[in-house]
């Protein structure tokens, strides 16, 4: 495989020395003609530069040669290219994200395993089936708990709550409402958060963090579809649609009896993950054109970016995920005044050197248990739903890649076409 200069984004298979090799052209005057080459060496993929002008970079470092591991950030020229393991096989050979049709604002994603469940999402949408949608802090889950709303088509209001921060004291009148006179200080009746969303969707943001004895009535809520304002001795119907988002591990709440069993199984009918901002690489273009829109509207056309700027963005950890994105993104076109961002004007954290992809801090189990899961999705998608055939390309027994796919939920037989 080779990567070169070209008048447009195209991939072109040439027969050389009776050899088939697969040529990536990419529109960049930085950009050799025969920049680089790409070779499987003994079941790992060496990119080597092919005597370019500008040279080549892996994780920010000039290479002659390199090994590339999943997540390795490619530089060639001004254009950086994300190299990453066990895609499938399936789809277009190139996809332009000015292409991409999202169902709704905020589903648009170039990763194949995080498209297969935002496609599931979008159908789940449309009915009332519950939906939990866990991810770190800010990852974007009130964005995608917005797009659900939209997509269901149900004419309320979108009402996001956030369980944590309600007063441990006040949880079930802010929740479930009020009569006047029900306390001290209830001067007239409060319908509640809950029937705020009638005939609308209610988005639970951080459930991990509700009360352990508010669970119990809102559990009822859910059941019965009606709530008992507090004060009050008959229950009001509500019609709502309910998801629910956490940064916290449910299942570990519930082994440890700091969440009900029966709240999680009524709020989990189906489950999303959405992975970090440092494993979405591929989607920073897609994120970063939606985020300078929100904030330099009409003048986000203007901004551009310096190869040591994109580099930056590109090699951060991002711990704080879009949230921490977007703050970057706010001061940084401030003081490029929606020109060129350049490096000085990135927060001090993205100035200094970033670690390679290799080099990353060892991933904790929510990561390696998302990285397996999406790995499974990729292969699963690649051979069909054929659970042998995913195993032997794993290296693995059958019999284990199994219980894999029953603690990850994931259903094979929804791969087969």
């Amino acid at each position: 495989m080779t990567i070169g200069r070209g008048d447009s984004l195209s991939m072109e298979r040439r027969e050389k020395d009776r050899v088939t090799v697969l040529r990536i052209g990419i529109p960049d005057p930085r950009m050799s003609s025969a920049h680089a080459r790409l070779q499987s060496v003994l079941g790992r993929w060496v990119i080597e530069d092919a005597g370019s002008k500008n040279g080549t970079l892996v994780d920010g470092k000039r290479v002659k040669s390199a090994t590339l591991a999943d997540g390795a950030l490619l530089e060639v020229g001004h254009s950086f290219l994300l190299y990453r393991e066990a895609l499938p096989a399936s789809g277009p050979g190139v996809l332009d994200a000015r292409e991409l049709r999202p169902a709704a604002p905020g589903l648009a994603t170039l990763s194949p395993a995080l498209s297969a469940q935002l496609d599931r999402l979008a159908l789940v949408a449309r009915s009332r089936v519950p939906i939990l949608i866990q991810g770190e802090t800010g990852t974007g889950k009130e964005v995608i708990a917005s797009a659900v709303h939209q997509l269901s088509g149900r004419p309320g209001p979108f009402v996001a709550v956030n369980c944590g921060a309600l007063p441990a004291t006040l949880v079930e009148s802010e929740l479930f409402g009020y009569r006047k006179g029900a306390f001290s200080g209830a001067m007239d009746d409060r319908p509640g958060l809950v029937r705020s969303s009638e005939k609308g969707t209610l988005l639970l943001d951080e459930i991990g963090d509700l009360p352990l004895l508010a669970q119990a009535p809102l559990l009822r809520v859910l059941q019965q579809e009606e709530v008992l304002p507090v004060g009050a001795t008959h229950p009001v119907k509500v019609d709502l649609r309910v998801v629910a988002s956490t940064h916290r591990d449910l299942e570990a709440l519930v082994g440890e009896e700091r969440f009900r069993s029966d709240l999680f199984a009524r709020l989990s009918g189906f489950t999303l993950s959405l992975p970090p901002l440092r494993e979405r690489r591929e989607d920073f273009g897609l994120l970063i054109a939606a985020l300078l829109r929100k904030l330099a509207g009409e003048a986000a056309d203007g901004v551009t970016f310096s190869p040591e700027a994109a580099r930056a963005l590109l090699l951060h950890r991002w711990p704080l995920n879009v949230r921490e994105l977007e703050k970057c993104l706010s001061g940084a076109i401030v003081l490029a005044r929606a020109g060129r961002i350049e490096l000085e004007h990135l927060p001090t954290s993205l100035q200094t050197r970033q670690p390679s992809a290799g080099t990353t801090p060892p991933a904790s189990k929510q990561e390696k248990e998302r990285s397996r899961h999406d790995n499974l999705v990729a292969l699963l998608r690649q051979h069909g739903g054929n659970v042998t055939a995913v195993a032997r390309a794993m290296g693995k027994e059958r019999t284990q890649v199994q219980r894999w796919l029953r603690r990850l939920g994931i259903d094979p037989i929804s791969f087969r076409s």
